[in-house]
């Protein structure tokens, strides 16, 4: 057999590959990784040697089937609970009852070499365990087991979780900030006007590298600017786990008011759980108006500016000429000063992915933005399944720099290929661990994609109802606001105390990409009233794994939606009454208890139920049935007027003439106490 990379061997021997790794460590065979070659005569020898093992592990279960007796004698002995501690030879050979040396010599006999006190797998504790006919029970090594096996990636942003939970060691970074909204409202005239007024105030030549991104001084404080407006990239960088942004500004015309856009913006920047403010553009347009604005966004945004009592910063302001913008900038250091933003100084090292790109010069870059760290030149970083060494980091203002400090934004160059759009970038402690942490990310993502399927509604509520929270999160479009009103007001009408319905998002239109993007974040399930998916939106939403359900009827809408929330509720525990019987005589039999021969009247007695006795009208017991027979044979269920003996659990204390009650529990579904009232006769109208 010509040579073999660990994994393939690993599948050729029905193992596992860490476990593979871990017996050729022992067996003194060096491999780096799974895809490290074995050669074909250390292949040929482990073949062998696993093979002997195979067959002698059938010989053993073929001369157990032979030994029957044995067999009920062995299953009789306890099992042997092991913990993480037992996990060492000798303290395993100690708990199994087995000396270390036997083990040790057993195994060399087989080809395998194990040392005094060496670590072991739980998969080797199980082949020692099941050589000497010992049973195990090591249910929390398993687990254990299962979380090593997850995405490397997963470790590293546990290992931030767990550095952000002691607020002493963080420290105060600049704000990150989005603008959003609507269409022509002014997004890109404000940032414009921002960069080109702050970045001459400090620096000469202005800007010469657009990198997504770029930062500014107010005051001697640094406020970082997204330069990419648009809520459909704000919310992919959020679908991926990058919460990149701290701060959104909400641009409104005052010419024009809240429009569909802005609402879409809105309902983004509230999902991701961000402070916004809003900024009232093009104040010096003669038909402007401010006040009617600021209705507008308590009406249709539930935003309610602070001079109206309300808790929403509020700056009217002028893009094209200025008005105001100092004041913008000043009300978003306040609110980043109250949001009290930190991150952690020096190291660990993690960077949000802007966007990507291959460079004519510099080949494949990504523009990003330092979380947390220090990153520098010669760092290794990984993003996703590509990884690289920084060759070189170019700031906003296009100049190389030796390190970027938290916030900075910066295009990091020497990724070996074009890093995914929006990923988290991490500092890895060298070129090796890079290659590992990418094979192990490229060979889970391939495993998902052969398994990859869309979220169904019913497993969004499967999986609530596994957790505390029970919250189901839509996003609905309709194709009328007369439509969509009806829609949202019915499904308020199912909300219960177990069950709430958050609507992330509702709007009048096709279902686009970004209802996909937004709903992908939120783990939200799309709902259609007379609306259709476009072809991209689709596409996307299989790639996502996000579930779009369109209908033309409203009330089928409600009856589905109704009927999956009713499966979900905790069921109803309704006593049945099966039947009654009396004691006829009482059986003492030694060692086991008395025994109640029983007259069955009417109805039926089943084993797996309940029963009450009387004796003289009084409740004298009440439990489980332990055991049930007709003549000498166990049974399920007796029906009267049969005649059958009873063996009552932990209760011994009857006599003839007591009275039999017999009764089961059934779970009974619940339905929504809040019903979907009937259609009035104008909704019916608005529907045809």
């Amino acid at each position: 057999m010509a040579r073999l990379r660990v994994y393939e061997l690993a599948k050729q021997l029905d193992m596992d590959t860490k476990e593979l790794l871990h017996e050729l460590e022992e067996l003194g065979i060096e491999v780096k990784s799974h895809m490290s070659f074995i050669d074909e005569e250390t292949v040929n020898i482990l073949l062998e040697i696993y093979k002997e093992t195979l067959d002698e592990e059938e010989d053993v279960t073929l001369t157990k089937s032979k030994e029957p007796t044995k067999e009920k004698v062995e299953a009789k002995k306890p099992p042997v609970h092991i913990t993480e501690e037992d996990l060492k030879l000798d303290k395993f050979a100690e708990k199994i009852k087995v000396p270390q040396n036997r083990i040790i010599q057993d195994f060399f006999m087989k080809g395998e070499v194990l040392r005094p006190g060496q670590p072991i797998s739980v998969s080797l504790a199980k082949k020692i365990a099941k050589m000497y006919d010992v049973r195990l029970t090591f249910e929390e090594e398993e687990g254990k087991e299962e979380v090593k096996l997850e995405n490397p990636l997963d470790e590293l942003k546990r290992q931030f979780e767990i550095l952000y939970q002691d607020k002493e060691k963080l420290v105060p970074r600049p704000p990150v900030v989005t603008v959003m909204g609507h269409v022509d409202h002014g997004k890109t005239t404000l940032l414009d006007y921002i960069r080109k007024t702050r970045i001459a105030e400090k620096e000469e030549g202005g800007i010469t590298q657009s990198i997504g991104a770029y930062q500014v001084v107010v005051n001697g404080k640094k406020i970082t600017f997204i330069d990419t407006p648009g809520h459909e990239v704000f919310t992919e960088m959020r679908a991926r786990g990058a919460q990149a942004t701290d701060i959104v500004v909400l641009v409104v015309a005052a010419d024009d008011g809240v429009m569909p856009q802005t609402i879409e913006a809105y309902n983004h920047a509230k999902s991701a759980n961000v402070p916004i403010i809003v900024a009232i553009n093009k104040i010096d347009k003669p038909n402007a108006n401010v006040e009617l604005t600021k209705q507008d966004l308590v009406t249709k945004l539930n935003l309610i500016p602070e001079e109206w009592g309300g808790d929403t910063i509020v700056v009217p302001i002028s893009a094209r000429n200025g008005t105001n913008v100092d004041t913008l900038l000043e009300m978003i250091l306040l609110v980043a000063e109250m949001q009290d933003i930190r991150c952690i100084p020096d190291k660990p090292v993690r960077a949000v992915t802007i966007e990507t790109r291959l460079d004519k010069g510099y080949g494949p870059v990504a523009n990003a933005i330092i979380k947390d760290g220090i990153l520098k030149v010669g760092d290794y970083v990984v993003a996703g399944k590509v990884y690289g060494k920084v060759k070189a980091l170019i700031d906003d203002k296009g100049k190389r720099i030796n390190q970027a400090e938290p916030s900075t934004p910066v295009m990091i160059v020497g990724f070996e290929e074009l890093p995914d759009p929006h990923s988290i970038i991490y500092v890895v402690e060298s070129k090796e661990k890079a290659e590992e942490i990418v094979e192990k990310v490229r060979e889970i993502e391939a495993r998902e994609l052969r398994k990859k399927r869309q979220i169904k509604l019913e497993e969004i509520l499967k999986k609530m109802q596994e957790g505390e929270k029970k919250e189901l999160k839509l996003i609905l479009k309709a194709d009328t606001v007369g439509s969509l009103q009806a829609l949202q007001n019915a499904i308020a009408k199912l909300r219960t105390n177990e069950i709430d319905i958050d609507i992330v998002h509702a709007a009048v239109g096709a279902i686009n990409t970004s209802d996909v993007m937004l709903a992908s974040a939120s783990e939200a399930i799309i709902l259609g009233f007379r609306v259709k998916a476009d072809s991209q939106a689709s596409k996307l939403a299989e790639s996502e794994g996000v579930q779009i359900k369109t209908y033309t009827i409203i009330y089928k809408l409600l009856e589905d939606l109704k009927a999956a929330l009713e499966g979900m509720l905790e069921p109803e525990e309704v006593e049945e009454k099966t039947g009654t019987g009396e004691i006829k005589k009482v059986f003492k039999i030694h060692k086991y208890g008395n025994i109640a021969g029983v007259q069955v009247y009417d109805g039926f007695v089943d084993k797996s139920g309940f029963v009450r006795i009387y004796r003289n009208g009084s409740l004298v017991f009440e439990g489980k049935i332990e055991s049930l027979k007709h003549y000498q044979q166990d049974v399920n269920k007796i029906s009267a007027p049969q005649e059958c003996g009873i063996k009552f659990q932990n209760f011994d204390d009857i006599k003839e003439g007591d009275e039999l009650e017999f009764y089961i529990i059934k779970k009974v579904p619940r339905k929504l106490t809040a019903l979907v009232e009937q259609p009035s006769e104008s909704e019916k109208e608005n529907e045809n």
